[in-house]
């Protein structure tokens, strides 16, 4: 007979299931590989003798294992589901992240294999059709523009006003199309606004050159432009983001600065391009060509309505003034307005730094064409006086 069967015998038979329950739970636990870390105490009934008060002595064992530190083993799963519940940690969070690597560890291969499918996904670049009606409108007119120029100093101004008048109809006519049947593209919305400016920087020359606009006037609006110009250079690399390399400084995907046209300016474009027209059709008087053909009958017509040579004179005289005046008002504004051009960052203090700087840059440059306007205008007014003068006497 065994020792556990002679205490047996002198022990009721629920007292040796317990001890029975014991021994089979370290034999269990002697089996697991030994951990360098110390185990967390187990206690089970085999620990304490039998006696009737044990409900006392349960209360002083838990009162012991208070004093005793969280064990930092966890649970494997080597153990038994009885050994697991008697080495429950004290830490409930020890075993919530236990089960939250356990289940990171198992979707860890999805993740990455959802990730090389998007990595190595070879997305085809998308192309936009260039090649429609509202773009070849818009390329038409910017090849025609020299032309334009060249019939406009060589005194062809039949021809000359007929490309301008077919420059005016398709800047109207491919903004239509391209907003009826959906067809905007990135070029067009870069190129057209290109074209425009061209064909009017092209028109104000060459009719400065050959003596229909005045040159203070020419002075003015080219001054214009050049000055904004210049403050756009400066804006665009002083708001541009470290690294300012030529590469970043081309690149529009970077936007640095926003630059909102005052009302003003809108509407002196608008005087500057019918300015421009009504000289284009003045010039047609002077033109052999102009005057045979059909329309020439008309175009004498209006003249007479006009008051003649002298009052179409008058008429592009005060044409001129009030473009001359919006024009230095608009160019002005830009300097004065905050509004006109928004620089984008966080940095409140160097915003302002370079928005009075870039301002300053443009007061500058379009005061020293004033400047030179101004002085021009009045040469121009003393020669006159001088040859009124001599033909007086």
């Amino acid at each position: 007979m065994t020792p556990l069967s002679l205490v047996g015998a002198r022990m009721p038979s629920h007292t040796i299931a317990a001890l029975s329950d014991a021994s089979n739970g370290l034999r269990r636990f002697s089996r697991l590989p030994r951990i360098g870390k110390a185990l967390c105490p187990v206690y089970s009934r085999a620990s304490s003798s039998w006696s009737r008060n044990d409900v006392a002595q349960q209360r002083r064992l838990s009162l012991a294992l208070r004093h005793y530190q969280p064990c930092s083993i966890r649970p494997a799963s080597l153990f038994s589901t009885s050994t697991t519940r008697r080495l429950k940690l004290e830490n409930g969070e020890s075993g919530s992240e236990t089960r939250t690597e356990q289940n990171s560890t198992a979707s860890t291969p999805s993740k990455l294999a959802s990730t090389l499918k998007s990595t190595l996904k070879l997305d085809k670049p998308r192309h936009e059709q260039i090649y429609n009606i509202p773009n070849l409108l818009t390329f038409s007119r910017l090849v025609a523009t020299p032309v334009v120029g060249y019939l406009i100093i060589h005194n062809q101004h039949l021809y000359a006003f007929s490309l301008f008048a077919y420059a005016a109809i398709s800047d109207l006519l491919d903004g239509w199309i391209a907003r009826r049947w959906n067809l905007q593209t990135v070029v067009g919305s870069v190129v057209d606004p290109m074209a425009d400016k061209f064909l009017m920087t092209t028109l104000v020359t060459c009719l400065a050159v050959n003596g229909s606009l005045p040159m203070p006037l020419f002075v003015l609006i080219l001054g214009r432009d050049v000055s904004l110009a210049a403050s756009a250079i400066y804006y665009r690399y002083a708001s541009l983001p470290a690294p300012k390399t030529m590469a970043r400084y081309w690149d529009f995907s970077l936007p640095s600065a926003e630059v909102h046209p005052t009302n003003i300016s809108k509407f002196n474009t608008f005087l500057q391009l019918s300015l421009l027209g009504t000289l284009l059709c003045t010039n047609l008087l002077h033109d052999p060509s102009a005057t045979s053909s059909a329309a020439g009958g008309i175009l004498t017509s209006i003249q007479e309505l006009l008051g003649g040579e002298g009052g179409v004179q008058t008429m592009i005289q005060g044409i001129s003034a009030i473009v001359a005046s919006t024009t230095i008002y608009s160019g002005l504004e830009y300097t004065w307005s905050k509004k006109a051009v928004v620089i984008l960052g966080g940095d409140e203090a160097l915003k302002r730094k370079q928005g009075f700087r870039g301002r300053m840059i443009m007061a500058s440059g379009f005061g020293s064409f004033i400047a030179l306007a101004v002085y021009l205008w009045y040469n121009g007014r003393t020669e006159e006086d001088v040859k009124k003068a001599v033909e007086k006497k």
